[in-house]
């Protein structure tokens, strides 16, 4: 089985604000990360390329991720202020995205969820499948999804 790595580093700019509102700790505040997200291909059949996905294919995915997360704020649809941060929204204060939960656990799961149908609608499944997506809050924080 082969293997490939695509990662867009700290730098790259996915900065956002979430909260977690069911924790006891201050993660229930708002607060923001410069997230790294690390995707992890696999194949057991290279291309004709001998690549397991083309790197440059993935424009559109890192494209996904900025809609998502650059300078925006997640809220997870249960979030009791939900309506404040629409408000806000509203009001140009935040670029609200609202997400089924928040965390980097969720993250990588909605993440992985997307990129897998990117996968089959960009001709890369089944050849090529998804292992694994993780989400870096900084070098000492990370959640991993994979199936």
């Amino acid at each position: 089985m082969y293997s490939s790595t695509k990662t867009y580093v700290h730098s790259v700019g996915l900065a956002c604000a979430f909260r977690q509102w069911r924790a006891d700790s201050h993660c229930r505040f708002l607060h923001g990360y410069a997230l790294s997200i690390k995707f992890t291909f696999c194949a057991a059949e290279l291309d004709v390329r001998n690549w397991v996905v083309d790197f440059g294919s993935l424009k559109s995915m890192k494209g996904w991720l900025e809609d998502l997360l650059d300078h925006k704020t997640l809220v997870a649809s249960d979030d009791p202020e939900l309506e404040m941060f629409r408000e806000l929204d509203k009001r140009g204060v935040i670029c609200l995205r609202e997400v089924p939960a928040t965390g980097c656990e969720a993250l990588a799961y909605h993440i992985y969820q997307f990129a897998e149908t990117w996968l089959k609608d960009n001709g890369y499944s089944p050849r090529c499948t998804l292992k694994s997506v993780e989400v870096r809050e900084h070098d000492g924080n990370s959640a991993v999804y994979e199936e």
